[in-house]
């Protein structure tokens, strides 16, 4: 069971008690991600993310950062999204105040020090090289880019080389005093720990933090009226490709009704895209179907890899599929695997601390509300199988279709005039 507390200054703490561990982690999340930014700084919050581990007047470098969790066995790291920044550590219970200690250090004092930024440009390159060379990753974020074109939802969440040349200390410094405040802030607590003390020692880290006043993102803008596809050309041994279409945010009912159309596509070894693509026809190493809810925006693709000669025949296939399951329901087998699978994944998955933090957090932060596990599966429970072919026929239309891929190809159009259902 999860506590929330709201401090004067409109920080929020999440306590999620777990007597049954011997694991703690503090997890910090603010609502800002790259969905935030302007088009001149477009990755600022990923860089500013990487800065936090360069040094405080406590832990004056990086090594003194990273050895202070180190010594203990800890886990920590950080990450940013389109939509938040997330600091997180995760140690033996008996260590919580220092993982505290030290989370709270690098969110509060980070010293953004002019030598580690220039050196952070280099490295920040080099990631989005690693990205770009490694095809199967580098689709994700064609598809973005497909979806929602040159606004933030379609930008890179690391940003580009140009961008990351021109990041200043002021420009990181001013976008940190500016989405960096309490009211935008979340700690979370989850694993055992002693909540008083926890709440206490929360208070004096961040009861003075003063409020700001956070930038708001730009609304998404979707309208999609035809199929689309984008492809970039590459020599490669392997096609990478995802194919979806646009579907349900957070805050619609209908994202328990994709979860399980979702799964019975593609989410499991046995589901459809799965038996067919792979088992059957042996056109994919790995093949798979996946929805995504953000606060203003959702979709569902199936991603693959499959040979440079098979990719036509690859598309045909999940459009098959998409096709089939929109006009006849699923069996009562398939429904009933899906919900299990669901319910299943989720036990297992919140067995840790750090994927408890991250469970209510995430609600808390981007939905303003937080569903138990419980409470979301007996949503799940209530899905029915017309339920699933009316989302189906509602989504898998031929003008709401998307695909994007990397492969030894020239001409886009062959693989547009395949979008059809």
């Amino acid at each position: 069971m999860f506590n929330k507390i709201t401090f004067q200054n409109g920080l929020r703490i999440l306590t999620v008690s777990d007597k049954n561990t011997e694991a703690v982690t503090v997890l910090i999340l603010v609502k800002t991600g790259s969905k935030y930014e302007k088009k001149e700084e477009n990755g600022i919050s990923h860089f500013l993310e990487h800065m936090f581990f360069k040094g405080t007047k406590k832990r004056p470098s990086a090594i003194a950062v990273a050895e202070t969790l180190d010594r203990v066995g800890g886990i920590y790291n950080a990450f940013t999204s389109q939509e938040d920044t997330g600091y997180f550590a995760k140690v033996e219970s008996s260590n919580f105040e220092l993982a505290l200690d030290w989370v709270s250090d690098i969110f509060l004092n980070s010293l953004l020090p002019e030598e580690e930024i220039e050196k952070e440009k280099k490295v920040i390159t080099e990631e989005i090289n690693m990205i770009y060379d490694h095809p199967m990753s580098y689709v994700s974020v064609l598809w973005m880019k497909l979806l929602y074109g040159d606004q933030p939802a379609g930008w890179h969440i690391a940003g580009n080389k140009e961008n990351i040349q021109k990041m200043s200390r002021q420009k990181l410094i001013n976008y940190r005093n500016n989405q960096y405040c309490p009211q935008n802030t979340l700690v979370t607590i989850a694993g055992n720990f002693n909540e008083k003390k926890a709440t206490s020692l929360i208070k004096r880290y961040f009861g003075k933090l003063k409020k700001g006043k956070p930038i708001s993102k730009l609304p998404v803008v979707e309208n999609q009226q035809k199929a689309q596809c984008i492809l970039e050309e590459r020599n490669t041994d392997q096609t990478h490709l995802f194919l979806g279409v646009r579907a349900f945010n957070i805050f619609s009912e209908r994202r328990y009704v994709q979860s399980i159309l979702s799964a019975v596509l593609g989410g499991m070894m046995s589901s459809r895209l799965f038996v067919e693509i792979r088992e059957k026809m042996g056109l994919a190493y790995y093949v798979s179907t996946e929805v995504e809810e953000n606060p203003d925006t959702g979709f569902l693709v199936t991603r693959a890899g499959v040979d440079n000669q098979n990719v036509e025949k690859a598309i045909l296939a999940i459009l098959k599929e998409y096709k089939k399951i929109s006009e006849k329901m699923i069996t009562f087998s398939e429904i009933k695997k899906a919900k299990d699978n669901i319910k299943g994944k989720m036990a297992l998955l919140l067995e840790s601390s750090d994927a408890q933090a991250s469970f209510y957090a995430s609600q808390e932060l981007l939905e303003n509300r937080i569903l138990t596990s419980k409470q979301i599966l007996e949503k799940i429970n209530k899905v029915t199988r017309a339920d699933v072919l009316r989302l189906a026929k509602d989504i898998f239309r031929p003008e709401n279709l998307n695909l994007a891929l990397i492969g030894p190809f020239k001409d886009k159009e062959k693989f547009q005039k395949l979008l059809k259902i």
